[in-house]
């Protein structure tokens, strides 16, 4: 029996489907059961046309049918047929998916594509970071313990040149010299002109 009834319901004419629209804008529920079995076959066939996802068809198609019946005091019989203007809101809510799929993919990409440059940037700083602490380790070892030293406690203890002198037991003049020569030849060894 509800078969036959949604059948029949399907295949009622476009003056029926207008009565129907201006009763859901007086609030009728009936009417508004009623046109949702003639609208909602049609409305989620357009929408899945569009749409080509069933899944975001059903989604869509609810969303029509939910407008439909907040917005049906807005339909005016005598612009066009029901059926007309419920297939124009619904065209219009499965295009705006599909734009809203499309800006959502493409920020995706943008997102993804900072990301891996990022990630990249990173990994090329990190690569050059071990390598320059390889290469000032290997400059370093270069150096005689009384050139490394100050440098080692200037450079990686954070100590002045002052405290230096007090930890080495030695005058501030030959501290000086001894960065200055260190540094010298760390530059050399680094490959940056003297």
């Amino acid at each position: 029996m509800a078969k036959r009834q949604a059948s029949e319901a399907r295949h009622i004419g476009a003056a029926e489907t207008d009565r129907l629209l201006v009763s859901v804008a007086s609030g009728s529920r009936d009417a508004f059961s009623r046109l949702y079995d003639v609208a909602a076959g049609p409305i989620y066939g357009m929408a899945c046309r569009v749409l080509q996802d069933q899944g975001r068809a059903e989604e869509v198609a609810q969303e029509v049918m939910l407008e439909v019946w907040q917005s049906a005091p807005r339909y005016r019989p005598e612009n066009g047929h029901a059926m007309t203007w419920m297939m124009t809101i619904a065209h219009h809510r499965a295009v705006d998916s599909v734009r809203t799929l499309q800006r959502s993919a493409e920020r995706e990409r943008t997102v993804s594509q900072q990301e891996a440059a990022l990630a990249y940037d990173d990994v090329v700083e990190t690569v050059e970071s071990i390598g320059e602490r390889e290469q000032v380790r290997s400059c370093l070892k270069e150096l005689t313990a009384e050139l490394r030293q100050p440098v080692v406690l200037a450079y990686y203890q954070g100590l002045t040149q002052t405290e230096i002198a007090a930890a080495l037991s030695l005058p501030l003049g030959t501290v000086k010299s001894r960065l200055r020569r260190a540094l010298t030849h760390l530059r050399h060894c680094l490959g940056d002109p003297p």
